[in-house]
């Protein structure tokens, strides 16, 4: 565009971090199917976007002009393909986003992308770009970036949060399981994507809130005293972030970026799932200690995973592969 925006086509994949990213100043396609399934899931229904994100149906794809392409799954250079007749990295400028951790054995896993030079693969976190082998493609780091919730942490309930989506499907890899030894220390509640499944498990104390809007999920949990993060294996969960930057304070498994992100004022982190217990009762009796965790835990969150510093980035390495 000759104003210096970009005409970025991307999927909806995954809410929350496309939220950050069409906050930028581009203009964003946003596929979309009669049946918004996976491929086609259009603009976000339960996140607020800006109208720079377009839907567009697929069939017209092939009539847009668009600058650069961010793909996200290894199938989606053969749909730019099918779509709209170019190549990625070869008709049109692309970058492939790494959101997950490897799979399998993962410090010897190969990346999909691992085997050609001109589409860079950016990575959510420092641990994604360590674990995965990236072969001979260039790959660099934009680390997440959270948009300002806008919300305060109150910390009035004495109840534990947690957001997860379809813990029943994920199961070990989000840490379902250690929701069990939470509720040792105090009642929970849990938010997400097809949650209510939870409550057949029959413990005691636990309540589901099933795919709230992110504004009233946020508004929610901000009642809550501290907020659990149960993920064994995820790249870093932007809702942890998202809690840390309402003000609340974390308790979280120690696994893959946690460490990274969590500062040591700013709640507990640890391998221990009894460490991980005691802290989430001391923070349910102790509300000047919650409160105290909570401020640290957003200063530092806003510090450095703030939108501004994520959209320069994200400008930064656009303006790289398109020139």
């Amino acid at each position: 565009m000759s104003d210096g925006r970009l005409r970025v086509l991307l999927w909806h994949v995954h809410g929350s971090w496309t939220t950050a990213l069409v906050s930028g100043p581009h203009e964003y396609l946003i596929p979309v199917l009669p049946d918004r399934g996976p491929d086609g899931l259009g603009r976000a229904r339960t996140y607020r976007w800006p109208a720079s994100a377009r839907e567009v149906p697929a069939p017209q794809l092939r009539d847009e002009v668009f600058d650069v392409v961010i793909l996200q799954r290894p199938h989606e250079a053969q749909l730019v393909r099918e779509w709209t007749g170019r190549t990625p990295g070869v008709d049109v400028p692309a970058v492939y986003v790494e959101h997950n951790a490897p799979r399998g054995e993962a410090a010897a896993t190969r990346h999909p992308m691992a085997e050609q030079r001109q589409i860079p693969i950016c990575h959510v976190t420092h641990f994604n770009r360590l674990y995965w082998d990236n072969g001979v493609a260039p790959a660099t780091v934009v680390e997440h970036g959270i948009p300002e919730p806008g919300v305060r942490y109150s910390g009035e309930l004495r109840r534990i949060g947690v957001a997860i989506n379809e813990p029943l499907r994920r199961g070990r890899v989000v840490g379902t399981d250690l929701l069990r030894a939470a509720v040792a220390a105090g009642p929970l509640d849990v938010f997400g994507m097809q949650v209510h499944g939870l409550q057949d498990c029959g413990w005691p104390g636990l309540a589901t809130y099933d795919d709230p809007p992110q504004a009233q999920m946020h508004s929610e949990l901000a009642r809550r005293r501290v907020y659990f993060h149960p993920m064994r294996w995820t790249s870093l969960g932007l809702s942890l972030l998202e809690a840390m930057a309402i003000g609340m304070p974390v308790v979280a498994v120690g696994a893959t970026e946690a460490w990274e992100a969590v500062p040591r004022d700013a709640g507990v982190v640890s391998t221990s799932v009894d460490r991980l217990v005691c802290a989430l009762r001391n923070y349910l009796e102790d509300v000047d200690a919650a409160h105290a965790a909570g401020r640290c835990a957003r200063q530092a969150v806003l510090s450095r995973y703030g939108l501004h510093r994520f959209l320069r980035d994200w400008d930064r390495l656009l303006e790289e592969v398109t020139r």
